[in-house]
């Protein structure tokens, strides 16, 4: 299969799904390498073409008109992150990201695409068995999410009670 051929077909895979596809199982598909497809992902996204990299997979974000995007500062430590985004879970919002601060690099994003409790566990379980720290340890805590929810009184909802917690920054 010629380059431009594979890129088209992970091109399209990626367009016709919501959920994250990994790039071994697409290096299988296509009969290739995962570095192959990390190198392909790389080219699509040159091309102008957004494609996030998220713990579950690659994926094109799906923006849902009826939604509401927002930022949202919180503040806490490791032992409070699970129950931070499990508050915007629970609500029904999507934790797009997470963005820090870095005294050196300015701001890094990371995409995280979390909308379920088992995305959660999952995500929870892959930060614990790599004993990597989260983002925010970065700056003490600090840090911001791009959530999307379905209205603006879900969002309300999620900040009372992130604010309710002590996890939402005022």
């Amino acid at each position: 299969m010629e380059t431009q051929e594979r890129r088209s077909k992970i091109l399209a895979r990626l367009k016709s799904t919501s959920s994250p596809l990994t790039g071994t199982a697409l290096a299988k598909e296509l009969g290739v390498s995962r570095q192959v497809i990390v190198g392909d992902i790389a080219i699509i996204r040159a091309s102008g073409i957004t494609v996030y990299a998220t713990p579950q997979g690659y994926m094109i974000p799906q923006v849902h008109t009826a939604s509401v995007i927002a930022t949202i500062a919180c503040r806490h430590d490791r032992d409070e992150l699970e129950k931070e985004l499990s508050i915007i879970i629970d609500n029904g919002g999507k934790v797009r990201d997470v963005i820090v601060e870095h005294p050196i690099y300015g701001e890094i994003t990371a995409n995280l695409m979390l909308s379920s409790r088992r995305e959660l566990a999952d995500f929870l379980h892959k930060l614990a068995e790599s004993g990597a720290a989260p983002l925010a340890t970065v700056t003490g805590g600090v840090h911001l999410h791009t959530i999307e929810v379905p209205s603006a009184e879900v969002l309300s909802t999620i900040e009372e009670e992130l604010r309710t917690k002590g996890l939402l920054m005022r």
